[in-house]
């Protein structure tokens, strides 16, 4: 479902605690994404965004999407228990609306050169701009049939890793683009950056199993990050995004 964050100035689309499947700008603003040359430790990392949001007369809410990079993957147990921690951060910082997770994200373990401990990659944010096309943000998606199933049971053919068993893993997860885009009222033509998470060759997903969903959005080509999705039992995420601004700090 999708729900309006009015002081946010953007709507996102219902996920589970730890995050919302995915946000879009609300009319008369945009989503600006912010990325780090060096990430930061988490905590500092909020820091660092708090600063930047007081500088550009932002509220807090207007933080819209987070992206991490973890030291390794975590069991499933680890995961929820990390989850819970990076939670009571967004609470203290008055980002819930009740008991839902207004904010997108995706949570990486980099096979070279990760991160001491959990770092911030990149935010994004809502900014107000009335010339703006639509803009959006997909949070990250692993091979699991049931994206709210944290406990091992919907893992996409669990242990495999052949060419064919990662084309059905990634059709999982396109398919799980797909459904989110079309929560968020979007579609493929309006993806700006397709966003790759896995160590295994993507070239047996590219042609038959991606290229022929996005159209000509293969224009833009594929950021294949050479990782780990956050759990390690998976080995295929993704995320999606649509910006007309994205900024290095």
């Amino acid at each position: 479902m999708l729900i309006d964050n009015l002081r946010g100035n953007y709507r996102f689309l219902s996920g589970i605690a730890p995050y919302s499947c995915g946000v879009t700008a609300m009319p008369g603003h945009e989503i600006v994404r912010v990325a780090f040359r060096r990430p930061e430790p988490y905590r500092a990392g909020f820091e660092r965004i708090a600063r930047y949001l007081e500088a550009t007369g932002r509220p807090w809410q207007a933080l819209c999407g987070i992206e991490l990079r973890l030291p390794a993957p975590l069991s499933f147990e680890g995961f929820i228990v990390f989850n819970a921690e990076y939670r009571k951060l967004l609470a203290a910082w008055d980002l819930l609306i009740g008991d839902a997770n207004p904010v997108a994200r995706t949570n990486i373990a980099p096979a070279v050169a990760p991160p001491a401990e959990p770092a911030l990659y990149a935010f994004s944010c809502t900014v107000p701009a009335n010339d703006a096309p639509p803009s959006f943000v997909v949070a990250g998606a692993g091979d699991l049939y049931d994206q709210a199933d944290l406990t091992g049971r919907a893992v996409v053919r669990p242990g495999k890793t052949s060419a064919h068993a990662l084309r059905e893993k990634a059709g999982v997860v396109i398919d799980t683009m797909h459904e989110r885009l079309t929560g968020l009222e979007m579609d493929w033509p309006a993806v700006t950056a397709i966003d790759v998470y896995t160590i295994y060759p993507v070239h047996p997903v590219l042609f038959d199993t991606l290229f022929a969903r996005i159209g000509d959005t293969a224009m833009h080509g594929i950021h294949w990050h050479f990782g780990h999705p956050p759990i390690d039992a998976l080995i295929f995420e993704m995320d999606v995004r649509g910006v007309r601004r994205e900024e290095w700090i």
